[in-house]
């Protein structure tokens, strides 16, 4: 039951990995899953109210320790965990220089590794409900809101959802969550492989380090990610979907 596979992952490469975690009911994968957790996680995961949430986060949990075990001679049981410095969740002692953040919604969990570089992804249900502009117009920059709003009706909800996930995937990975306001920040959005930032002058950041992209992973989920590097150096996506401990993987290309 156990994959063995190693991948290679170059520096300007983010790899992405998908798993649909209501596809995964197989009780022998349940009980394996279980036993890759530490006792910190399980009593976690334990605390959640509904089955469903405490089914997604035992995939959660077994998704990132086998993902991470694809690029690193490590047993997925035997990663450890530790909060950086603005709560963000990093690998302790890390055999190599692996960055990845997770992220998860109704149906589909996420999980993007890179090198050295900070990211962060967010993945989004697109079909939930949810008072879009006015969200918006308390949330986002003038210049976005003022985009959103420009579109017609059936476009403005689609449109909302890419800048909150990309606001998102941005707070992920400079840390700190939603004690940074979003209205500091800005997206320009050209298509999904084209997008720029700007940002407040209240906000100390440089615009030219950042790369974001969107992806359609479903019709019903919508994917931003973002990286920070520092040379600047231009970066490509590789996506793979994956069953953990299961040794076959598929690559994929996100929905436009």
């Amino acid at each position: 039951m156990t994959d063995t596979t190693q991948i290679t992952l170059p520096d300007n490469t983010v790899d992405l990995w998908l798993v649909q975690p209501n596809d995964l009911t197989d009780s022998d994968l349940l009980v394996a899953y279980d036993k890759l957790m530490n006792e910190q996680e399980r009593e976690k995961q334990q605390r959640y109210r509904f089955a469903n949430d405490r089914h997604d986060a035992l995939i959660t949990r077994a998704f990132a320790r086998t993902v991470l075990s694809k690029y690193a001679d490590v047993p997925p049981q035997d990663w450890q965990f530790i909060k950086g410095d603005k709560g963000k969740p990093e690998i302790a002692n890390p055999p190599l220089p692996l960055r990845f953040n997770i992220s998860h919604t109704q149906g589909l969990i996420v999980c993007a590794v890179a090198l050295r570089v900070d990211l962060g992804v967010d993945v989004e249900y697109i079909k939930r409900k949810s008072s879009t502009i006015k969200i918006a117009e308390y949330k986002f920059s003038p210049t976005e809101v003022a985009e959103l709003k420009s579109l017609p009706e059936a476009r403005q909800r689609y449109r909302f959802f890419d800048y909150w996930t990309l606001k998102e995937s941005y707070i992920k990975a400079v840390g700190g969550g939603l004690s940074i306001p979003l209205d500091e920040f800005s997206f320009t959005i050209k298509d999904d492989n084209n997008i720029t930032m700007a940002f407040d002058e209240k906000r100390n950041d440089d615009a030219s380090q950042w790369q974001s992209w969107l992806m359609h992973a479903t019709q019903d989920h919508r994917i931003a990610l973002s990286l920070k590097d520092a040379n600047k150096q231009p970066h490509q996506i590789r996506c793979f979907q994956t069953i953990p401990l299961c040794k076959d993987w598929t690559p994929v290309l996100p929905l436009k």
